[in-house]
Order: structure tokens, then sequence, then C-alpha cells
């Protein structure tokens, strides 16, 4: 999408309308219903031509914050990340592929979450580097048991 047109016009509400068009209430609702989704896929799937996953993920970060979620989405936006870039799950073996899969993961993951949500993400790193989840560990949503360890609500 080089030349532009996804920023054309209010492209929140053309992100709103096409939500709303395939019967959800929320940019969230349509993301959940899809928790292994990339952001661009997500995009994609709402306007080839005129929709960008920065603009999901805008959307899910101001309704999270709106709803007190935040904290939910940083989990959901893992899931995502692993699912991309370690799509057969976490690796039983760290050699350099893995251990470089496994970095991008983490690293496309912590350098997008809002501000308040950095010294999570960094803890929440540092524990999965340091006790790395079982071979093939593959999270199907936010509400995975070990995320929920790693992350948990904090928010009321």
């Amino acid at each position: 999408m080089t030349d532009g047109r996804s920023w054309r016009g209010n492209w929140k509400a053309r992100v709103a309308e096409r939500v709303r068009e395939r019967g959800y209430d929320s940019v969230t609702a349509f993301a959940e219903a899809r928790p292994t989704a990339t952001l661009v896929a997500l995009a994609e799937e709402l306007g080839p031509d005129d929709v960008a996953g920065v603009q999901i993920y805008d959307g899910l970060v101001e309704e999270a914050v709106r709803s007190h979620q935040v904290t939910r989405l940083a989990r959901g936006q893992l899931v995502r990340e692993l699912w991309d870039c370690l799509p057969d799950g976490w690796p039983a073996v760290m050699d350099d592929d893995n251990r470089f899969n496994v970095a991008k993961a983490l690293a496309m993951w912590s350098e997008v979450l809002p501000d308040t949500h950095r010294e999570q993400a960094v803890r929440a790193k540092d524990v999965l580097r340091a006790n790395p989840p079982p071979a093939g560990w593959l999270p199907l949503g936010p509400d995975d048991e070990l995320l929920r360890m790693l992350l948990p609500d904090e928010e009321a």
C-alpha cells in the first residue's frame, strides 16, 4: 500500500464502518474473533487497499485504554507476534535461527506497546528467556494461562 490510500479521508470512521459491516461492535471484538491473525491480515480483511495494520492497532489501543484492558491487549498482541514469527510454536532448540525468530517476535511485540506497559513487557521477556515455555507452546489467545501469569491483569 504505497499510494497512501489508507490515510485518505476519515480512516477511523472507515475502519469502524468496516468492522460494523462484518457484524462487530468494536475493533477489539473483530480482532479477538481472529486472535492469531496479524494486524496486516486484519487490515487486509477490512480493506486490502485502504486500511493499514497500524490503523487497526490504533483502534485496539484506543478501545483498550477506554475499557481498562491494555494488559489484555498486550497479551493479545504477543499472541499475534508469536504466531507470525514462530508458527510451529516455541522452539525446542535455541539455534541461531530460532533465537532470531524469538527475539523478533518479542521485539516486534514490545515496541508497539503503550509506554504504560513497557516495563511489564521487559519483565515478561526476561522470564520467557530465563524460563522458556515448553517446546511447541503457541497460545491461542490472550487468556492463555502462561500469558496471564506473565502479564496479569492490573487494570481496574
